[in-house]
């Protein structure tokens, strides 16, 4: 029942996100409107950490079964791909390597704000 609970929670979110994404006519996804209003739910403390640990960390052991229609999808659509497959190539790493830089800046910067919080303290 704990699951079906914490279940509800994060769905009722996720559908939060997608009214938002039907009346704010920006190019986000849902999805990610849903996830930000998790993620400031769970810091503001409105959500506790407690009331979605247990279905959040399901969620993520099982993530990799849920890209496998997605990799399916791609090998059906091979003969779109191949003829541009050094371009798509050239986009994943160097998108790769934007990601990796950008993440490592901004923790850079997190870890650097709670350390002056911490010496300030």
């Amino acid at each position: 029942m704990k699951f079906f609970r914490q279940l509800c929670i994060i769905l009722a979110v996720s559908f939060i996100g997608e009214i938002l994404h039907f009346f704010i006519p920006l190019p986000v996804p849902a999805g990610i409107y849903g996830i930000t209003l998790l993620f400031i739910g769970l810091e503001t403390k409105i959500i506790p950490k407690s009331s979605v640990k247990e279905t959040s960390d399901l969620l993520i052991d099982i993530m990799p079964v849920m890209l496998v229609p997605a990799a399916v999808e791609l090998m059906d659509s091979w003969g779109v791909i191949k003829p541009n497959l050094l371009k798509f190539a050239a986009a994943t790493v160097i998108s790769t390597f934007a990601v990796m830089a950008v993440s490592g800046l901004v923790t850079q910067a997190v870890i650097r704000l709670k350390a002056k919080k911490v010496n300030t303290k």
